[in-house]
């Protein structure tokens, strides 16, 4: 079963992976794919978009031959995700709570 949620989800994973690494758009696509249905094609715009608003900066490396694009995260990008982090949890334990029954705190 897959659960559609909205883009804060996917802004969160792709920061929470590049700030364990830095990371090149297939590998992303690769690592977000293991928990969200996503195509490479819907990826790039997010990654355009995390990089406009400073969350995310770009560096070339070569790689056979080639140049491949690795994404950092900023210091910005770190302050969002720790943002995002404390909204999913919220989000998580209310719906735990409907689903496994229980109490709502806040």
């Amino acid at each position: 079963m897959t659960f559609q949620l909205g883009s804060a989800l996917l802004d969160a994973c792709v920061l929470a992976i590049v700030d364990k690494e830095d990371a090149y758009g297939y590998s992303l696509t690769q690592q977000v794919q293991s928990v969200m249905d996503i195509s490479e094609s819907t990826l790039y715009p997010v990654l355009r978009r995390l990089q406009k608003v400073d969350y995310l900066k770009t560096y070339d490396q070569p790689y056979q031959g080639r140049n491949r694009r690795y994404y950092q995260i900023t210091e910005e990008g770190r302050i969002r995700l720790m943002e995002l982090l404390q909204e999913w949890q919220m989000y998580k334990q209310k719906v735990d709570c409907v689903l496994l029954g229980g109490e709502l705190n806040g």
